[in-house]
């Protein structure tokens, strides 16, 4: 058996989309033993080497970073948590009190899991309140060079339940108590349980680092440590040991004024929901950062069902879920950046890396140059291509094929692993896919570039890179030339940024959409444009870009829809922006409304192709079929053999496809292993499979927008995995060539009738 080459040289940068006149940095770890490496810059019109294909199309262009580099390797730390500035440390520690209300999801695994602690870890002295081995709630104290004690409740705590926790130190008396009170108690299995005990440790402690959801280590490769999986709502921190009744009291969603001067602080989690910061309540404005973007807008401890949005009852949603392996920025630092130079030509680039073996690829994208609002774009070409970055971001080393047992059965066939998958399963600190769970079994709702991403490169199974490469690929073979804008360049600027384009061109699977994307793209066909949507599965998902943060998405996966996880009752609502996420389909907006067709079906073992329907002859299509007589269409492919396959998308009244589109052509002969979306099942039953249910076919579709723009819709990912068969001179590829040359005439459609 052949040994799978190895992947040892990785990076990322800093920016997925740059403008000309950006500086762009660009970071890299050597994961072997290279001393040094090589950069250069490629520009990337095809990104698949499959033989039946156009092959793998690189273009060497010059950049003034090109050159040599010493190589290195660099670490990532993993992990959600709470930091706070130095000037918002406490100057000393001596009697105190540590409470909150929290949600374990893996107590008694992984090692001590800390909840807040002020400790100093070069002398190894201060306070953890944390779960021990067994996840029972335990106080660590130490002072500095001695031992350090602990006090435990002896009591694990169940998984998924809420307890008041707190422990209280008298440094006087020497006195500790620790108390884990669940909200919901079984009889002798989660009972009330505290413990008592006598420590002498020296104190009061100063220099010690504030922290939630982990403490401070101290070493530059191990900053914290001790991160816990869970929910945390209501921490609080007082200067003294309080009794139970004061708990009680502090345990409220307001600091009680005979409490507020013995208060260091009192967090409430429900406030700047969608940001960093950790508000503190207290005198002492406390105020904190989320590190690693655990998940916010969470249901907290006292939630009761009667309203899911945050927004309505905030107080519900005093909780952030924390994760060890929550990664946001891995915080690299860079080799080298580059100016993007004024004249650089809009479209898909990447460094390449070279340390005598596999090379290592970071792409990004060249976008038109940046204007002020109102201001003229320019001479720019007429066609634009949107990069699914937001697909991309979705996909991030995605994992969950080789996790999955059932994967290869589901598919049909056997899955061939590459470079990057072993190196994944190698290096679970780069991060997840929002296809995949957490450590503790919640759903990922966050995932950003900022890491290194390997399943974006060439020649990977990332389920849209190659198919938007051979849309690239076309669009050369045939000298068009086109400017390229990402999902998150389209987010913040909207509409305007398509003012200057005749025609949008999609790639095989645009399913990640942001209610500001949708909105750009209507406004677009409003005033006349032309939409090319030449994949399935489209327009989806709703997500969320952030405001602030860049090149991060969120995901919730609601109550319906074909998805890897749902999200806990409750958690539907996007802590980003506030909407309410889940499919499109359930937002009022199903894809059917805006490209004519929506998901139906999905299945990997093979694709089949149309046959032509008499739609195809209505005179309003016979652009379209210029040059193509043929009744069947796509019977061949480099995705899956055919031009209709992997997830597809029909035509339905129902979902508010047009009246007036044309149903070009229609799919057949998928497999029962081609399976109906799981939000058209009211309930189970056995017709789900493509060789008996009519719902299990793709639509290829035709419509004019009625302000001279129109919409042409595939209705199938494999569609553009088809087209650069036998060179582009195939009938998909003439069909696609048909309706841009017609897009891209600046005539108006006529009105239907008109």
């Amino acid at each position: 058996m052949n040994e799978l080459p190895k992947l040892n040289i990785i990076g990322y940068a800093d920016h997925q989309s740059v403008a000309p006149g950006d500086v762009v940095k660009f970071m890299v770890s050597e994961e072997g033993k290279a001393p040094s490496y090589r950069a250069r810059l490629l520009r990337m019109h095809s990104m698949d080497s499959h033989a039946g294909g156009c092959g793998l199309i690189e273009e060497a262009v010059a950049a003034d970073f090109a050159g040599e580099y010493p190589a290195r390797h660099q670490s990532i730390v993993t992990g959600s948590y709470i930091r706070f500035p130095a000037d918002r440390q406490p100057e000393a520690i001596g009697s105190f009190t540590v409470q909150a209300y929290i949600w374990p999801t893996l107590p008694g695994e992984g090692g001590r899991q800390t909840l807040m602690a002020c400790w100093n870890a070069a002398e190894d002295a201060g306070f953890r309140f944390e779960l021990d081995e067994k996840g029972a709630l335990s106080l660590t104290l130490a002072g500095a060079g001695g031992k350090p004690v602990t006090v435990s409740t002896g009591r694990p705590l169940l998984t998924r339940e809420w307890y008041l926790a707190s422990a209280t130190f008298d440094l006087e008396t020497g006195q500790v108590r620790v108390s884990q009170q669940p909200l919901r108690p079984y009889p002798f299995i989660n009972e009330p349980a505290s413990a008592d005990g006598s420590v002498s440790v020296p104190g009061p402690w100063t220099g010690g680092t504030l922290s939630m959801a982990a403490h401070a280590a101290g070493g530059p490769a191990e900053p914290y440590a001790g991160f816990y999986n869970g929910k945390i709502d209501r921490p609080r921190l007082a200067r003294r040991a309080l009794d139970d009744g004061e708990i009680a009291v502090l345990a409220g969603d307001r600091l009680p004024a005979e409490l507020s001067a013995d208060v260091l602080g009192c967090w409430d989690f429900s406030l700047d929901q969608g940001t960093t910061t950790v508000r503190d309540l207290s005198l002492s404005l406390r105020h904190g950062e989320a590190v690693n973007l655990p998940a916010r807008a969470m249901t907290g401890f006292n939630w009761t069902g009667g309203n899911n949005d945050f927004k309505v009852v905030p107080h519900e949603y005093g909780a952030i879920h924390f994760h060890d392996d929550d990664l946001y920025d891995a915080e690299w630092e860079a080799d080298f950046e580059w100016t993007v130079p004024e004249d650089m030509p809009s479209g898909c680039y990447a460094v390449q890396l070279d340390d005598g073996g596999m090379p290592g690829y970071i792409m990004f994208f060249v976008r038109p140059p940046r204007r002020l609002p109102g201001q003229p774009a320019g001479k720019r070409p007429k066609i634009v291509f949107i990069a699914p970055t937001a697909h991309y971001l979705a996909y991030a080393n995605y994992r969950l094929t080789e996790r999955d047992p059932m994967s290869e059965a589901y598919r049909g066939r056997l899955w061939q692993f590459g470079p990057e998958d072993v190196l994944l399963e190698q290096r679970t600190d780069l991060g997840n896919s929002l296809y995949e769970r957490h450590t503790d079994g919640s759903g990922v709702c966050y995932s950003s570039y900022l890491r290194p991403v390997l399943n974006m490169r060439p020649n990977t199974r990332l389920s849209s890179l190659a198919g938007d490469g051979y849309v690239l690929a076309f669009l050369r073979h045939h000298g068009f030339d086109y400017d390229v804008i990402t999902d998150e360049d389209l987010d913040r600027e909207g509409r305007d940024l398509l003012d200057p384009y005749n025609v949008i061109l999609t790639g095989g699977h645009p399913e990640y959409t942001s209610a500001r994307m949708w909105d750009g793209l209507v406004g677009f066909l409003q005033r006349g444009g032309r939409l090319m949507y030449l994949g399935g599965n489209g327009f989806y998902w709703r997500v969320a870009f952030h405001d602030t943060l860049p090149g991060v998405l969120e995901v919730r996966r609601g109550e319906d829809g074909t998805r890897p996880w749902v999200a806990e009752p409750g958690e539907y609502y996007m802590s980003f922006t506030g909407e309410y996420g889940g499919l499109w389909r359930r937002n009022g907006r199903a894809p059917n409304t805006l490209v004519g067709v929506g998901f139906t079906a999905q299945g990997f073992d093979i694709a089949t192709h149309y046959r032509r329907n008499a739609d195809a002859n209505d005179p309003r299509a016979k652009f379209i079929f210029d040059g193509v007589d043929d009744e069947i269409i796509g019977d061949f492919g480099v995705g899956f053999g055919g031009a209709a396959g992997q997830e597809i998308d029909r035509y339905d009244r129902n979902l508010g496809s047009p009246p007036h589109a044309l149903v070009l052509a229609t799919s057949e002969g998928h497999t029962d292993n081609m399976l109906l979306a799981n939000e058209d099942l009211d309930a189970t039953h056995l017709r789900v499979g493509g060789v008996e249910n009519e719902l299990v076919r793709a639509d290829m579709v035709f419509f004019e927008t009625g302000h001279g723009g129109a919409v042409f819709s595939s209705g199938s990912i494999s569609w553009v995995a088809a087209m650069p068969w036998q060179n582009f001179d195939n009938n998909v590829a003439q069909i696609t060539l048909n309706v841009l040359k017609r897009f891209v005439d600046d005539a108006p459609f006529p009105k239907i009738g008109g």
